[in-house]
C-alpha cells in the first residue's frame, strides 16, 4: 500500500503504466463523466464513480490479483480501511471475472486512511481493503476514481 499526494507520484518509479495512470489523473477535471475510461486497453483503465459513503459495517473488504488499483478522491473524502490478506477470513473466493475476493469484517479492526482531493491510495493485491467508508463528518456524496493498473505492467 502507498499514500500519498498525487503530485508526488514520481517518488515511485513503477514505469510507463504508473506514468500513464497519473498523466491521467492529475488531468482529469472535477466535472469529468462517471464512465470507464479505456487507457491501455484492459490492461490500464479508469472507472468515475459518485457515491455516498457509509459506515464500515455496510461495506466489504475486498482484494484484487490482476490489477493495483490507484483510488484517488476527486470531491468529497472517503476513508479506506485497510489490511494484509494473510490476516483475513475469507467470505466470498476469487472471482476470476470480476478479480475480486472478499473477506470477513476482522475482530481487531482495520488500519484506516481517510483520503481527500489530491491524495492517492496504491492498492497491492496482498492488500485487502474497504473503501467508501464515511469519516468523522459522517455521511457525504463522494466523487472518485479508480485506475486499475495490470499487474504485469509494473
Amino acid at each position: 500500500m502507498i499514500v500519498d499526494r498525487l503530485e508526488h507520484y514520481r517518488c515511485y518509479p513503477f514505469g510507463k503504466a504508473w506514468q500513464m495512470a497519473f498523466d491521467f489523473l492529475l488531468s482529469l477535471p472535477h466535472d469529468a463523466e462517471e464512465k470507464k475510461y479505456p487507457l491501455l486497453g484492459d490492461d490500464l483503465f479508469a472507472i468515475v464513480m459518485r457515491y455516498e459513503t457509509r459506515a464500515p459495517e455496510n461495506a466489504e473488504i475486498e482484494a484484487h490479483r490482476k490489477y493495483l488499483d490507484i483510488q484517488a478522491v476527486i470531491t468529497g473524502e472517503e476513508g479506506i480501511g485497510w489490511s494484509q490478506i494473510d490476516d483475513l477470513e475469507i467470505d466470498t473466493p476469487y472471482d476470476t471475472a470480476k478479480d475480486a475476493e472478499l473477506y470477513k469484517h476482522p475482530k481487531q479492526g482495520l488500519l484506516r486512511v481517510d483520503l481527500f482531493p489530491g491524495d492517492f491510495m496504491a492498492l497491492f493485491p496482498h492488500d485487502a481493503h474497504m473503501p467508501s467508508i464515511m469519516t468523522r463528518q459522517g455521511p457525504v456524496f463522494t466523487k472518485k476514481v479508480v485506475v486499475k493498473v495490470g499487474m504485469h505492467l509494473l
